[in-house]
This record gives C-alpha cells, structure tokens and sequence, in this order.
C-alpha cells in the first residue's frame, strides 16, 4: 500500500470519528432521532467530497436521522474545520448504511436458524 492509499484510508477514518463523535455530543437527541452510528466513511480520489455513513436504531428511525444529518451538514463541517487540520475539508453528505443493515440480517437470521 503506498503512502497516497495510506493518506486516503486515515482521512476516511478520521472523519469517521469525528462524526460519531459530533452526534454523540453535539447533533443527536436518540429521544427524537434514535441512536445514530457512524458505521465508516468514504472519500473520493481527489478528497473533494467525502460519504459518511449511518446506523439507526431503531430502524424506525432511519428517515428522521438521516433528515437531522442533512440537516446538520454545514455545521459538522465547520466542526471538522475546528477539529482537524483538513485542508481543504471534503464536502460532507451522509448516508444510511445498507450494507450493516443487511449484515445484521444475515447475523439475525442466522441466529434463529441454528439448530
């Protein structure tokens, strides 16, 4: 792995954190939006615009989340401004996360089906 792919995977992971981190403490109210969980983060090549993505529980929730993250986007960059030394900081969007959604079926499924 060379040192750009390096690069790549720590801003991907640091803005990961950051996120959990900002609706830990700062966005989320899991009265309202449920508890959100940043699952990871994805960057494009040229570290523009980067997708944060999200769990919810409960799965009721998702939809209400997801419009409190979009909603919150300016003000997690500015925190991502404040808290990091990304220069320039990627335009932020955040997603649901099917992929663990799908996993914790599997996992779910597979559970009950033991014998």
């Amino acid at each position: 792995m060379n040192m750009a792919d390096r690069r790549h995977i720590r801003v991907a992971e640091s803005l990961a954190h950051m996120a959990g981190l900002f609706f830990a403490r700062e966005a989320a109210n899991p009265s309202v939006s449920g508890l959100i969980t940043v699952t990871r983060a994805e960057l494009t090549d040229d570290f523009k615009n980067a997708a944060v993505f999200l769990s919810v529980l409960p799965h009721t929730k998702e939809e209400e989340a997801l419009k409190l993250a979009k909603r919150a986007r300016s003000d997690f960059r500015d925190y991502v401004k404040k808290h990091s030394r990304l220069n320039p900081v990627p335009t932020i969007d955040f997603e649901l996360d099917y992929g663990e959604k799908n996993r914790q079926r599997v996992d779910e499924l597979t559970r009950r089906n033991k014998w």
